[in-house]
């Protein structure tokens, strides 16, 4: 929401991100993302704010608040017909997890990307993909117990 211009480090492929706390990392800006990007920023209207996201209405300046996130997530969401428990941003936060998780990608470096302080709080996103454990499951030496 607060991501200036200069946070993008074009060259080096990456994005410096703050989140809780005032802490920053930065993480790889993939092709896919860094495009679109360029085509959001090529198309919305010319303003003095160094902020990469406007508001969608005029007067043009940076987003408000984090509530603002919440509900521009929850109106899409909406939109788009989802059936969800929850309609916040951190659904987001959830859904790259889990998807990340799907792709084997290690708790840690989940973290990194959620950029969590602590592995348990990773680890809360590790929940039980019951198809996923029948694809992977091993027969119980011996036959299943009763």
């Amino acid at each position: 929401m607060r991501m200036r211009l200069c946070d993008i480090d074009w060259r080096r492929a990456c994005v410096r991100v703050a989140g809780k706390g005032r802490r920053e990392v930065k993480l790889p800006l993939p092709q896919e993302v860094g495009d679109a990007i360029l085509a959001y920023l090529r198309g919305r209207p010319a303003v003095a704010s160094d902020r990469v996201f406007l508001r969608a209405r005029a007067p043009w300046g940076p987003l408000g608040s984090c509530s603002t996130i919440t509900h521009i997530v929850s109106c899409a969401i909406g939109r788009a017909g989802v059936s969800a428990p929850t309609r916040g941003s951190n659904l987001l936060r959830h859904s790259v997890a889990t998807a990340m998780l799907r792709e084997g990608i290690s708790l840690p470096a989940i973290g990194v990307v959620l950029r969590h302080r602590s592995p348990q709080t990773t680890a809360h996103y590790a929940k039980v993909d019951v198809e996923m454990l029948r694809a992977v499951a091993q027969p119980w030496p011996g036959g299943a117990p009763c």
